[in-house]
């Protein structure tokens, strides 16, 4: 085992950067934070260069020394590399996942996600999709970066089962088109009410900005929008819980 007690570490200090979407994009390499998600990569077979634990951390899995050079650091050092209030005693620095040469498929069912700006929605996004049996999700330009320390908490390690690539949505509309995948788009203007979906063995499903929701060329292009209905007062839902009614509505009634 590693040991650093100094602020000025040269390794501490390159963790630190990974706080910068510049800098994990520079190294293809983010942080993880916790047993939970370091189980779910290493369980998925994601590459963890390194494994970081607070010096007072218990490890409940021995094999985990065999496995990886682990580095202890003091807690002070540990509350510095966390983005948490309460750091959970150990941290990793893991590679970035490669995106798939295949990326739709006949009667696939896929997300894109048009504009999501809040990490927190779109990692609970993520982990819907994963819940809901999705085969990839699509983020557009302007999306928050998955690997943002909030996203990848929110995911709940979902990050690791499904794929998840960013692309042009143009593009990939124009795929599931060639493929007769329909193409949903959430709308409030000639919009169909959820319950009266047709039966379809494949969709692409657009989910948008927290603000201004789809695009309009995105709704334009799409085979059908849809709405869900709003039975009290409020004028709308929260980008990721209505990813989630509508994700088991089309699970349903497929």
């Amino acid at each position: 085992m590693k040991h650093i007690e100094s602020d000025s570490n040269a390794t501490l200090k390159q963790w630190k950067k990974l706080h910068t979407k510049k800098e994990r994009e520079k190294t293809g390499t983010f942080l993880l934070e916790g047993p939970h998600l370091i189980e779910e990569a290493i369980s998925s077979g994601a590459k963890l260069q390194h494994v970081i634990i607070e010096e007072n951390f218990t490890m409940e899995d021995e094999w985990l020394k065999e496995k990886f050079t682990l580095w202890s650091v003091p807690t002070r050092l540990m509350k510095q590399l966390s983005e948490t209030e309460k750091p959970q005693g150990i941290m990793a620095v893991c590679e970035m996942m490669e995106e798939p040469e295949e990326r739709i498929e006949k009667n696939g069912r896929y997300l894109l996600i048009d504009g999501v700006q809040d990490p927190g929605n779109l990692g609970t996004i993520i982990r819907t999709a994963d819940s809901a049996g999705l085969d990839g999700v699509f983020l557009g330009e302007g999306t928050a970066d998955l690997y943002n320390g909030k996203t990848v908490r929110s995911t709940q390690g979902s990050l690791f089962h499904l794929p998840i690539i960013k692309a042009d949505l143009r593009e990939i509309i124009a795929e599931c088109k060639t493929l007769d995948i329909p193409v949903i788009s959430t709308s409030l203007q000639g919009a169909v009410d959820m319950r009266k979906l047709p039966y379809m063995n494949g969709f692409a499903l657009i989910m948008g900005n927290e603000g201004s929701g789809v695009q309009a060329e995105f709704q334009e292009e799409s085979s059908l929008n849809v709405k869900i209905p709003i039975f009290g007062q409020a004028e709308s839902l929260n980008v990721s819980v209505a990813t989630g009614i509508l994700l088991y509505e089309l699970q349903r009634n497929r």
